[in-house]
């Protein structure tokens, strides 16, 4: 809003696409609203009486899309009808806005998230891009002691020192890989392989510093996507969740890879903009239908907004492409423990988890809960003893596994064998004593048992491990910063 080239003010719309001005001195002002790249520019006169107020509709007109002769994207990269329906305005601190649900599914959502941001390095794809670690690694044919041999006979070798911190870095052996990677940097600082490879030592050694200094030069001679994406792990890193962001938004668009996708639309989870991850990971999906860890992000990414079933129906496609994959059936089992009904295709999934991994606890322990949950809702079970002995089986595999403990405490609760609930709760605590529902079932068991003495100091226990896990995850979420997200407006309700 403009008065006569003079007086400016700005404002940004709010999801619903409305926008106020207040306090306008009256005049004559020029009001124009755009939404770059989405809607043509409106611009009108608008006239201020002192102490009025107006109101006013705005429909903002789709541009035409531009031909591929007129500045369309380069082949491969992200078309202009494919730019996001949304913006990234800013961050703010931890709110509830966004979540759906009781608490333990806000915290599953939370889990999610960061079991997302783990698939990043996890290799955990059908299609053969592979991580960046990979596609830069040589092919390190030659042993370790071959080759740093190699280095002592000519430490100023660039091809001895190079293969050397490739040997490491495609052996995770970050730092160990910045001093060759340095000292043929020094051989030749126009390799742009070797430059990438110690760029990503730096970021993936702990020295972020250093790697924006590096990543920003080799930008400075080539605008690669790769190197947007590793600038983006920098600022992650350094806590510029902002800045990482915007990097990784223009490394999908200059190069739609796996990667790129993964790595946009973990960033915009992690920092809970559960819809625009939605979008951007149904984006990369369709890009990569072979890509599991897409599915699953977009299943996490659908969890948060409350879609529960479309989440587990993407978990379900992605456990298809890597049955082996025991990641996956984790991200299945958590949604399954936190909804109250039966999630689709679940209990084939589960049953499957632990038919490939029949000595995983969490495999046992998944497969059981959603087995006693369909029991719950009143399905019959072909093997009704099934449940108690994959608990039983959970926790000799893994006896500090407190939670199948707990589980098979409240089976125990439910058919009235008060002793051995009582045991089991016993055994969760010991092996969980920040479980504070294992402390709580511990004492309404003693309390059915007649120990009203041992009741009051498990619910002095319980009070206490509430007080310690509601303290850690608001220190959690308050030093995790929250997206401030701006929504392209529904075509059908005009801004105004």
């Amino acid at each position: 809003m403009e008065l006569q080239g003079r007086e400016q003010q700005q404002v940004v719309s709010k999801m619903d696409g409305t926008f106020v001005f207040s306090e306008l001195g009256a005049g004559s002002y020029t009001l124009r609203v755009e939404k770059t790249s989405l809607y043509q520019e409106f611009s009108e006169e608008v006239a201020v009486s002192a102490g009025e107020t107006n109101q006013i509709e705005i429909v903002l007109q789709t541009p035409s899309v531009p031909s591929s002769s007129s500045g369309a994207a380069s082949p491969g990269g992200m078309e202009f009808e494919d730019k996001p329906d949304f913006t990234v305005a800013g961050v703010s601190n931890w709110s509830d806005l966004g979540l759906h649900g009781s608490d333990i599914k806000v915290k599953t959502s939370e889990e999610l998230a960061k079991d997302t941001v783990a698939l990043k390095s996890s290799g955990t794809s059908g299609d053969s891009s592979g991580s960046l670690e990979e596609k830069k690694a040589a092919e390190a044919s030659a042993t370790e002691g071959e080759l740093k041999a190699a280095v002592t006979r000519s430490p100023e070798s660039f091809e001895a020192n190079r293969r050397l911190g490739a040997f490491y870095l495609h052996s995770r052996e970050y730092n160990l890989a910045i001093t060759p990677l340095e000292a043929a940097y020094k051989s030749d600082p126009h390799d742009s392989a070797n430059a990438d490879d110690l760029a990503l030592a730096y970021v993936r050694g702990g020295d972020p510093a250093k790697a924006r200094e590096e990543i920003q030069r080799m930008l400075s001679l080539t605008d690669s996507a790769d190197l947007h994406r590793l600038l983006g792990d920098v600022e992650e890193k350094t806590g510029d969740s902002l800045g990482a962001v915007r990097e990784y938004e223009t490394a999908a668009r200059k190069d739609p890879s796996e990667d790129n996708y993964f790595a946009w639309g973990t960033e915009l989870l992690l920092h809970r903009a559960a819809e625009p991850a939605v979008e951007v990971f149904t984006k990369g999906s369709s890009t990569h239908p072979d890509s599991a860890r897409m599915l699953a992000g977009l299943g996490a990414a659908l969890f948060a907004t409350g879609s529960y079933v479309q989440a587990a129906q993407r978990l379900c496609a992605a456990s298809d492409l890597m049955p082996a994959d025991a990641s996956l059936y984790v991200f299945f089992g958590e949604m399954e423990t936190a909804t109250p009904t039966p999630l689709p295709c679940g209990d084939e999934r589960l049953e499957r988890f632990v038919r490939e991994q029949p000595t995983n606890p969490l495999a046992n322990y998944y497969y059981a809960m959603a087995l006693l949950k369909q029991e719950r809702a009143g399905g019959k079970l072909s093997n009704p003893q099934q449940p108690e002995d994959l608990l039983e089986k959970a926790v000799s595999i893994n006896p500090k596994f407190g939670k199948a403990f707990l589980e098979l405490g409240n089976l125990y609760i439910s058919r009235e064998d008060v002793s051995k609930a009582i045991d089991a709760y016993q055994e969760a605590t010991a092996a969980s004593p920040e479980l504070s529902e294992a402390h709580y079932r511990l004492g309404l068991a003693y309390k059915r048992a007649g120990d009203n003495e041992k009741a009051r100091q498990e619910f002095q226990e319980y009070e206490k491990a509430k007080e310690t896990e509601a303290a850690a995850e608001e220190q959690q979420r308050r030093e995790l910063q929250q997206f401030l997200i701006v929504l392209k407006p529904p075509a059908e309700a005009a801004p105004r």
